[in-house]
């Protein structure tokens, strides 16, 4: 897996791709149409963050590459590679139970804020992607 240049691209299962951690420079896309939805992103490396329809969905310190992210009603799964380890929020339903998994480990459950803010921490290698899972229970 590689940065995303375009800084936010469909991919041709329907999912998006989004952020580019190797930016020295804040770069943003606004108004990018998918399913519907219009996406903003701003990106750097310093951090990466992701609206739909002006709603917070994800946001990464320091700044990630994300890949293949679906959102359902039941959550969401991406794989995410970054220079070093991040400190991931997700916007998710309001004080909701949630399970999380990382390479197909499961790692723990965790309960929503009332802004429906979920934050994890998830070790990075910038030569391998990891795949996150997050499925309310």
């Amino acid at each position: 897996m590689a940065v995303i240049k375009e800084l936010i691209r469909t991919e041709a299962d329907g999912t998006i791709s989004f952020g580019d951690y190797s930016l020295d420079a804040k770069a943003k896309y606004d108004n990018f149409e998918h399913s519907g939805d219009l996406y903003k992103v701003k990106t750097f490396r310093e951090i990466t963050k992701l609206e739909r329809n002006g709603m917070f969905v994800y946001e990464s310190v320091p700044g990630t590459s994300v890949t293949e992210l679906s959102i359902t009603e039941q959550g969401m799964n991406f794989q995410v590679e970054g220079s070093e380890d991040a400190e991931i929020t997700l916007g998710l339903e309001e004080e909701k139970d949630y399970e999380i998994s990382v390479n197909g480990a499961v790692v723990g459950q965790m309960k929503t804020n009332l802004g429906g803010k979920l934050t994890l921490s998830v070790e990075l290698d910038p030569a391998k992607a990891v795949e996150v899972a997050v499925a309310r229970v």
